[in-house]
């Protein structure tokens, strides 16, 4: 269905039941669709401060006052505490029927909710797979970015039209792989911030001024490369087979940089296989770099120790 010929929400009283970044960006970006931000509630001096910046003039007030005035609710919590708040909600009569009620967990589809849904409220699963500075930029990220959808049949409709008025692309994901669906974001996201920094402390060590500078280009490269030819965009010591390099990276981090070791060693052993299967490493060079891999004592000179 084109954009355009989604159905519109009718404008909605929006609640937030935790202002951290994400709930702060999507009540910014229903508001500018013309929904109405209507009360916000937040614990740590962070979530006040931040609903002040991005959602001004919107009452602070607890969660249960935030059902009293929403049509439609953000839990934009941590996870792990998602669970437990819709039950206690639940508990105390706060959720009024007919009330929508949005969680953006990647981790979970709409069960987590189903306290809230006997409780009479329409249930809905967004999560938006884009990193939050908890600035106004995010509302600008949201334009193309992807959400994974998970709602019953009868509501994926209003769910898709919300996520395209926020400017996201809509995603179904079955309520079955919603685990694994977060964990292949996570995977490529959150690791690669931290391989990503640790790549950048390396280089202030070996004497580079501005490893930003240095890396951008570089990765933007190998992530364009990545997302358009998959693992044929492998390149590198690995992928060619170089298993003295190889060794001499192990060495050097454990000079360096221990911490990084085990990192490195198991992307490198990962990176080995895949470069294996496709074709890209070849099979007589691919048994003295794994002798590498699989070695716990790597020699400075690039050979493999005793």
């Amino acid at each position: 269905m084109n954009p355009s010929q989604q159905p519109r929400p009718a404008r909605l009283a929006v609640g937030v039941v935790g202002a951290g970044r994400v709930g702060s960006a999507l009540a910014r970006a229903l508001q500018q669709a013309g929904h109405r931000p209507v009360a916000v509630s937040g614990v740590s001096d962070a979530s006040v401060r931040r609903a002040a910046r991005m959602l001004p003039d919107v009452p602070l007030v607890p969660p249960a006052q935030v059902f009293e005035k929403a049509d439609l609710v953000l839990l934009t919590v941590p996870d792990d505490a998602l669970p437990s708040l819709v039950e206690g909600l639940a508990e105390t009569g706060a959720i009024r029927p007919g009330q929508l009620l949005v969680h953006t967990s990647g981790r979970y589809g709409t069960a987590v909710l189903d306290p809230a849904r006997r409780a009479g409220a329409l249930p809905l699963a967004l999560h938006p797979a884009m990193t939050f500075t908890g600035t106004e930029v995010d509302v600008q990220r949201l334009a193309g970015c992807s959400f994974g959808v998970t709602a019953p049949e009868e509501l994926r409709l209003a769910a898709e039209a919300l996520v395209i008025e926020m400017g996201g692309e809509p995603e179904w994901i079955a309520e079955e792989n919603r685990p694994l669906y977060h964990a292949a974001l996570a995977l490529g996201a959150n690791h690669l911030v931290t391989l990503v920094a640790q790549s950048m402390e390396l280089l202030r060590k070996a004497g580079v001024g501005h490893p930003d500078r240095m890396l951008g280009p570089l990765l933007g490269a190998a992530l364009d490369n990545a997302l358009r030819s998959g693992d044929a965009a492998l390149t590198g010591p690995v992928a060619r087979g170089d298993a003295g390099t190889v060794a001499a990276h192990i060495s050097e981090l454990r000079k360096h940089a221990p911490g990084t070791v085990a990192g490195y060693l198991a992307m490198a052993r990962s990176t080995a296989d895949r470069a294996l299967a496709h074709g890209l490493l070849k099979p007589e060079l691919a048994e003295d770099l794994l002798g590498v891999l699989a070695d716990t004592h790597t020699d400075p000179e690039g050979g493999i120790a005793p």
